[in-house]
């Protein structure tokens, strides 16, 4: 725990000091964009990794997040932060009320489960076009503001996008070394040994699909406020193969796989512009090589070089 404590101050230096060397808007934008995946990816860590469960619908949930902060601002005029609450809530509460029976599959089955439920959430987003502005979108979402002070550039809404991952990467520090985080190893291990240990495994479950999806929640309300304009394509069913994807490229078993795999996954595009038709592609390409040469990520290949040097020093001084 105090590693990952070090490690997260580590962090929080580093990207208080970055805007010293960062003059261009452009590279601002791609920071905000690995924040805004990275707390998607965050929870879904915690759900697939520490909890064993796979979800192939969390871009669901974002658009939810999106959409709940874009429909109570625009239309009816709430305060931006009060509606991003609002959606937090709306959000936790209806992925607890789906994931009763959803959690009850294992494997695949609750794979499939999961996608018809991302694309059912995006089938809406595109249909109720009087409330989402349909396929084409909707605008007139405000900027966030506190005070005086409105994130309506780039250099502001970084530090509150980095701001809100950090919070939520110190939240899960918690979750992850308490009673609770180990009893979620436990049930990613064998749910059936777990359950005759006395932990609760279908609530436990439960807790973790829904706090995750309070987690995508959060981050759509950012991408929505940042954006102040919205349409369904970014919630649909590829966004949440590419939230898996950086998942298991930067490591499924580690808080800090989960920032790995957004950073690199989320900026990739952006230097591999000529390969944009075939971004899928490339894509599958990643996740095959990463499960074939490197299944526990890039945390997994970091491990093991600090391990590989540990052991040449401890060889030098024996």
């Amino acid at each position: 725990m105090k590693r990952d404590w070090l490690l997260w101050l580590a962090l929080s230096v580093l990207i208080f000091v970055m805007p010293i060397f960062i003059k261009s808007p452009y590279y601002y934008s791609v920071l905000i964009f690995v924040a805004i995946n990275g707390m998607v990816v965050l929870g879904l860590t915690m759900l697939m990794g520490y909890a064993g469960q796979v979800s192939l619908g969390h871009a669901g949930f974002f658009g939810l997040g999106a959409y709940f902060s874009a429909i109570l601002t625009a239309h009816y005029q709430f305060d931006p932060w009060l509606a991003m609450a609002i959606a937090l809530v709306a959000t936790v509460v209806l992925a607890f009320l789906l994931g009763i029976p959803t959690l009850r599959l294992h494997g695949h089955y609750l794979a499939v489960a999961t996608l018809g439920l991302g694309i059912v959430l995006q089938i809406i987003f595109k249909e109720q076009g009087d409330l989402t502005g349909g396929p084409s979108g909707m605008s007139g979402i405000p900027y966030l503001k506190v005070g005086g002070l409105e994130f309506s550039n780039d250099h502001k809404f970084y530090f509150l996008a980095w701001i809100f991952m950090l919070g939520l990467t110190g939240l899960s520090i918690n979750l992850v070394h308490s009673r609770t985080g180990r009893a979620l190893r436990a049930i990613s291990s064998n749910q059936t040994a777990a359950g005759s240990l006395g932990i609760p495994v279908d609530r436990l479950k439960l807790m973790i699909f829904a706090l995750s999806a309070g987690y995508a929640s959060l981050a759509g309300s950012l991408y929505a406020h940042y954006f102040t304009f919205i349409n369904p394509s970014p919630f649909g069913f590829m966004a949440s193969v590419k939230l898996m994807a950086m998942v298991v490229v930067g490591g499924s078993a580690s808080l800090w796989g989960a920032l790995l795999g957004a950073a690199l996954l989320t900026s990739l595009p952006e230097f591999l512009t000529v390969l944009a038709d075939y971004e899928m592609l490339v894509y599958g390409i990643i996740l095959i090589v990463v499960i074939m040469f490197a299944p526990k990520g890039l945390v997994g290949i970091v491990s093991s070089i600090t391990e590989n040097v540990r052991n040449r020093k401890r060889a030098q001084n024996a």
